[in-house]
């Protein structure tokens, strides 16, 4: 009798963990097919903007008049790529540098105190720091910044601009740049806190400081874990929208200065889609610009990922 119920108990679990599997298989095989269903359904709906214009003019034309049917998508590539680029370089340096303090100098009673306003800035509506950025970093470039630098570094074109108004690049960067912060700072700091404390130990038995200890020891071993930080970040940067919009001046022309106007492509589809649908390719164009954000996020984070696993490999 008890043999019986035992078997039957031991089908029974056997039953239950195999559902499980099942379950669990297919609920990871949907997350994973997401990105080449959410590509597809773009490639179809910018089928007909692909079919009817070259490649090489929706991609390098700097011409947007979707009124004479030009749909050049370069000055929307290029304002992503700068505002993105100009958040990244302002948000790494400060967002690793607090992770380190965070992870290797607070006391446990500041990381308390700390760590929920750092969770707290990733929370906040992006809606909310593009009014911020109106209010306080438009006019601060507009005003102060830009005639500071337009004086000092006027030669240079990439500080000039002769009519400088705070909208442009540089107020969209810096308001991606604090929207990243957490984010970077939340994993990196997780991960340099992971290094074994033996490691850290053996280094100062050594001799060294604990500043080189970080430096050639702490960050040696969670370079690649930080670099995932960064990746994360430069994603959240490619696809923010919001704050984007509010700041950049959204002026569809090929940006030379940190200081002009540009317009990603984040903020074309969201200022447009939904409008003027009726004229022909329009909303085509507008899924190819959602298909190009797509593809370069796509890149980056694939280049990203082949170089940690060489770093990996390395260590």
């Amino acid at each position: 009798m008890h043999l019986a119920q035992a078997a039957a108990f031991r089908h029974k679990r056997q039953r239950s963990e195999g559902i499980a599997k099942r379950v669990t298989g297919l609920l990871t095989l949907a997350a994973t097919l997401l990105v080449p269903l959410i590509a597809i359904a773009l490639v179809f709906g910018a089928k007909s903007i692909l079919v009817a214009k070259p490649l090489s003019e929706l991609l390098f034309s700097e011409t947007w008049q979707p009124l004479k049917g030009l749909f050049g998508f370069f000055p929307f590539i290029m304002g992503t790529l700068w505002v993105t680029a100009l958040a990244m370089f302002i948000s790494v340096p400060p967002s690793v540098l607090t992770a380190i303090y965070l992870a290797e100098y607070a006391s446990p009673r500041i990381r308390a105190l700390v760590k929920p306003f750092i969770d707290l800035l990733a929370g906040i509506p992006s809606v909310v720091y593009g009014i911020w950025g109106i209010l306080i970093i438009v006019p601060f470039i507009g005003n102060y910044l830009a005639p500071i630098i337009n004086g000092l570094f006027g030669y240079v074109r990439l500080f000039r601009n002769d009519n400088p108004t705070g909208y442009g690049l540089l107020a969209g960067g810096v308001v991606l740049a604090v929207m990243v912060f957490p984010i970077i700072i939340a994993v990196a700091d997780e991960v340099i806190s992971a290094v074994p404390q033996g490691l850290k130990e053996a280094s100062l038995a050594l001799g060294a400081t604990r500043w080189q200890t970080i430096r050639l020891v702490v960050m040696r071993k969670a370079w690649p874990g930080v670099l995932a930080a960064v990746v994360l970040g430069l994603s959240r940067a490619f696809g923010e929208t919001m704050a984007v919009l509010m700041v950049v001046g959204n002026v569809p022309c090929v940006p030379h200065s940190i200081f002009d106007a540009a317009y990603p492509l984040t903020a074309l589809i969201a200022n447009n889609y939904g409008e003027m649908m009726s004229i022909p390719l329009y909303k085509a164009a507008l899924l190819a610009a959602a298909l190009i954000l797509l593809i370069i996020v796509l890149a980056f984070n694939v280049a990203s990922r082949l170089v940690l696993i060489r770093l990996v490999r390395v260590d």
